[in-house]
């Protein structure tokens, strides 16, 4: 469990697939992964998150909001799995947060959170984050996170038809500190 100011970031528990769903699942927070899915969908997307912390030690967590006890949202670092991608073996950063809580700094803490805890949990020299080059909003906070682009890394997210511009995979990293 990772715990800043505001925020706890934690495994999650079965019992969160309903909130994360409505507060995920919504038109805005799906525009740039192809628009609201089926709830099976979100269930199993927990799944795969609840496999790798029992797999890795580490996820992308959730995310829950002290001062209301809400879920806000999704964020933590994960090992990327995309075989045949230059990002198959990389520690990738993601964060989704819901809506009421934009514009507040609650996807940057959390993301902060995060790469801390990778510098001081792995041994990984560097830590990426992808979007594609519509999401301005999340490929702005990894500008903001001190991120870089990496051109060479860019890729087509394996779930996306090969040309859908939603699937075209632009790639920002962060070096571990000296």
């Amino acid at each position: 469990m990772i715990e800043t100011d505001r925020l706890i970031l934690r495994p999650w528990r079965e019992d969160d697939k309903p909130a994360f769903d409505a507060i995920i699942n919504t038109p805005a927070m799906m525009e740039h992964f192809g628009g609201v899915r089926p709830r099976a969908d979100m269930d199993a997307l927990i799944d795969r998150l609840m496999a790798s912390q029992d797999r890795d030690g580490h996820t992308m967590w959730a995310v829950g909001h002290k001062a209301d006890g809400k879920l806000a949202g999704v964020c933590g670092v994960r090992l990327s799995g995309y075989p045949g991608t230059g990002v198959s073996d990389e520690l990738e950063i993601g964060w989704r947060i819901a809506e009421e809580y934009w514009g507040q700094g609650v996807a940057r803490e959390a993301a902060e959170a995060s790469i801390a805890w990778g510098w001081a949990n792995t041994n990984r020299p560097r830590i990426v984050a992808w979007t594609n080059a519509q999401n301005t909003r999340s490929w702005g906070l990894m500008l903001r996170l001190g991120m870089v682009r990496r051109a060479e890394l860019d890729f087509d997210h394996p779930l996306y038809e090969v040309g859908d511009l939603l699937g075209r995979m632009i790639v920002y990293s962060i070096d571990r500190p000296a």
